[in-house]
């Protein structure tokens, strides 16, 4: 197939998601694919190869529409707002050309974390007990407690802070307010972190890979993710009935938000069961990513995941 990969963005995650989307790109070619690129730049630049140099975002856009309208199928892996926030897919929907991962509605709920938080109670998932703060009002802000505070949209753990001290509540808040307006002050969970990866198959068979552990003295932030110190157990070791109520929870939140391709569902696991921390709808895509891991452990290779995931690709919102 033809397959263009989309990388970079405008957001934190950028060279997150240039990682994934030159793994991706490798992966795909050596599976036979004809495979092209666009990058996106920080500041909005579609930078499309020859033509799009000192163009302006409108202006490249417009020159990269060609490269989607020749695609069998785009494979967006742009993590973050503008990108795995439903974006993508909805430019690929207008344009009738099929995309990997799920579709407009979503990866914008998904990436949404109050949003995602009433869907997962209304679906009869627990999450921490949270209140919303605007960036506006967040000098009003009350500390009852340690609490995780959240930007409500935006990825890789950018803007997070655990808060155990309240003269230390009004820099956390600062600090979200960075990536986004809207803030998310959550109760601290204590249990096992573990992750759940759910692919949905051409034909529309979906299934979960091993859980994954992740081992982290204190918060999973930021560095952690990308410096090499974090620390996997994959597959996790769990009990057969942990396990099983794991993967209920993952696909229940999976077909709740409507996910299609490969989502990454994170839990707290407690003493009373699993509790949803968030969902991510365009997961890192590196080999040496967690998705990755967990579908390795379950006899599937990185390439053969990436290229399941072209063929499963649809336009979104038929």
């Amino acid at each position: 197939m033809r397959v263009l990969v989309i990388g970079g963005g405008q957001n934190a995650e950028h060279e997150v998601s240039l990682a994934s989307a030159a793994a991706v790109s490798t992966a795909l070619r050596s599976a036979g694919h004809d495979v092209s690129g666009v990058t996106i730049s920080r500041e909005g630049v579609w930078e499309v190869a020859g033509v799009s140099e000192g163009a302006t975002a409108a202006d490249s856009l417009a020159l990269a529409v060609p490269s989607i309208a020749r695609a069998d199928v785009v494979f967006p892996a742009v993590h973050g707002a503008l990108g795995e926030d439903g974006v993508l897919a909805a430019l690929c929907a207008l344009a009738g050309v099929r995309v990997v991962g799920s579709g407009t509605r979503a990866g914008a709920i998904g990436m949404d974390k109050w949003a995602t938080k009433l869907v997962a109670e209304a679906a009869g998932l627990r999450t921490a007990r949270g209140r919303l703060v605007g960036a506006a009002d967040s000098g009003d802000a009350e500390f009852d407690g340690p609490v995780v505070v959240k930007p409500v949209s935006a990825g890789s753990s950018y803007g997070v802070s655990l808060v155990r001290e309240e003269r230390l509540l009004g820099a956390a808040l600062r600090e979200a307010a960075r990536f986004d307006s809207r803030i998310l002050v959550e109760e601290v969970v204590e249990g096992r972190e573990i992750d759940v990866a759910v692919l949905r198959e051409a034909g529309g068979v979906r299934w979960a890979a091993p859980p994954l552990e992740i081992h982290a003295s204190g918060l999973f932030d930021t560095a952690m993710k990308y410096d090499g110190s974090a620390r996997f157990t994959v597959p996790a070791e769990l009990s057969s009935a942990e396990t099983n109520v794991l993967t209920r929870a993952a696909l229940t939140m999976f077909d709740a938000l409507g996910c299609a391709g490969v989502a990454r569902m994170d839990f707290f696991l407690t003493a009373d069961g699993p509790v949803l921390n968030e969902v991510n709808t365009m997961p890192g895509l590196t080999a040496a990513s967690q998705v990755p891991r967990m579908f390795a452990a379950a006899d599937v290779s990185y390439v053969e995941l990436v290229s399941r995931l072209v063929r499963a690709a649809e336009v979104p919102g038929r």
